[in-house]
């Protein structure tokens, strides 16, 4: 199992802690925690492309290949790509390019994106939605496939009459995963594709509820004649990680109620008290917050049941302050990935 680390570059004030983040701050803080990442032994760190003034991160293979040069080992990926308004063969180029520059740690994330600015400011009808998506995941995933890719067009798409698209990425082919946002048909679709899947638990909950999804995915990559190899599967979740339940709760906790707040005016969420935040933070709950161990075994206990192979953590959720996020990142590394290593050598 991999485990790693995603954010989008929140920006702004903490109204709770008034600690502030520019935009040009939060993209440097970016770089360093990954190379921080990179050094005490996390696996995958992925930035999310958002077009808002509260994200800084909008360019994600150029931010990416801002740490690309200063990491050995950690794979970097998009989470996500907004693959419905962007250009398949400009996605490509950039993350072959990102590549190139790691030595092959690459990897994308393609998704239809949780927020809607995107489709305005590059001229797309939100009544295509669903059609983009399809139809650029498609695209993406020929030109990936071979070169030149042999690809006729489509309603939202131009044809590559023979034509390359360069440069070639390091590694044979471009890993590209699927996010899936919590929908039947979406699990099904990236199973049928036989593209691994990202799973998105960020509302909280029980993290068991994700289970019929999971679920599905395999039965329909399986009935697709995929083999299991293919079928892998991440879980991305809300968490954070400090020396006890209580500092990081200290920590996280002001950061995620004014995210709720903040997001919660245009997206019709509930804010959570300390109380009920504290619970969904418990063995069974969808935020991964605690000290190391508590951690550690949510994270072993939710594998147990679910199987999935790699877990992608938001600890940057929200406005925190750098030097805490360092400190959360060296003791993900150093304290709890090496615990969830012994529990699954454990298990054999």
């Amino acid at each position: 199992m991999e485990i790693g680390l995603f954010t989008f570059g929140d920006v702004g004030t903490n109204p709770h802690t008034g600690y502030s983040v520019t935009a040009d701050q939060r993209l440097r803080n970016a770089v360093e925690e990954i190379v921080l990442a990179d050094q005490v032994g996390i696996d995958v760190y992925g930035l999310g492309e958002h077009h808002r003034a509260d994200y800084a991160v909008s360019a994600v293979a150029v931010a990416l290949a801002g740490a690309a040069a200063q990491t050995k080992r950690i794979r970097l990926t998009s989470a996500v790509s907004v693959l419905s308004s962007d250009d398949p063969v400009r996605v490509f180029q950039q993350f072959a390019t990102l590549d190139g520059l790691s030595a092959g740690r690459a990897e994308i994330i393609a998704g239809r994106g949780a927020f809607v600015e995107s489709f305005p400011l590059f001229g797309y009808d939100l009544g295509d939605y669903d059609d983009l998506f399809v139809e650029k995941l498609h695209m993406l995933l020929e030109i990936n496939r071979q070169d030149p890719p042999r690809w006729p067009g489509s309603p939202h798409t131009r044809p590559l009459d023979g034509l390359g698209v360069y440069p070639r990425p390091f590694q044979e082919r471009l890993p590209v995963w699927m996010a899936v946002g919590g929908t039947p048909q979406s699990a099904a679709r990236a199973a049928s594709l036989g593209l691994p899947a990202a799973f998105a638990l960020i509302l909280g909950g029980e993290w068991a509820r994700i289970a019929p999804l999971l679920q599905l995915y395999h039965q329909t990559g399986h009935g697709a004649g995929h083999d299991s190899a293919r079928l892998k599967t991440s879980l991305n979740v809300h968490g954070f990680v400090h020396d006890s339940m209580e500092k990081a709760l200290d920590i996280y906790y002001p950061a995620h109620s004014a995210w709720f707040a903040h997001l919660g005016r245009d997206r019709g969420m509930p804010t959570q008290s300390r109380e009920q935040f504290r619970a969904l933070s418990g063995p069974r709950g969808g935020y991964f917050v605690g000290g190391p161990s508590e951690v550690a075994e949510k994270i072993l206990a939710a594998h147990e049941v679910l199987r999935f192979d790699r877990i992608l953590i938001e600890m940057g959720l929200g406005i925190i302050d750098h030097r805490q996020q360092l400190e959360a990142i060296e003791i993900l590394g150093t304290r709890v990935i090496p615990e969830v290593r012994r529990g699954l050598s454990k298990r054999g």
